[in-house]
């Protein structure tokens, strides 16, 4: 399934607030190649390989399903690091928006991310982050 993906990333310091009351998943994801993005990831039980387009804020992105089996081959093929996380979704404030805060596993603990998707480039743009948001590395590839 494509569609063009507009998203802002945070670095995220300490939070405000505990997290045991937002749905989470946990992640397992590895990269096959960077340029272009061609990724596997695992989110709880269902397995996928995703396509990233060109661009850091707006970019095309494709998911592809995969199986549990398809997965475990392609992972012993990834390039680097497999990443592990568990993402939770928090509500923001009144609007429609979900920020997505990643808590990373070793070996890149205590690494916290947030990442708000937006439905138009507009609406990123005006967007006014939380006070607990840190540096934006939206442009950091």
């Amino acid at each position: 399934m494509e569609h063009i993906e507009i998203e802002k990333k945070f670095l995220v310091s300490s939070l405000p607030f505990a997290l045991s009351s937002f749905e989470s998943h946990v992640i397992e994801q590895a990269y096959l190649c960077t340029a272009p993005v061609v990724r596997i990831r695992r989110q709880d039980e269902t397995y996928y390989l995703t396509y990233k387009g060109s661009g850091l804020m707006a970019r095309e992105e494709y998911n592809l399903p995969l199986t549990e089996q398809a997965y475990s081959h392609l992972l012993k093929k990834a390039d680097g690091t497999v990443i592990r996380k568990q993402r939770f979704l928090i509500p923001f404030s009144d609007s429609k928006l979900v920020i997505e805060l990643d808590v990373f596993e070793a070996p890149f603990a205590p690494l916290l991310l947030a990442e708000v998707e937006f439905p138009s480039i507009e609406e990123a743009n005006a967007f006014r982050p939380p006070s607990w948001f840190g540096e934006e590395v939206t442009q950091d590839s």
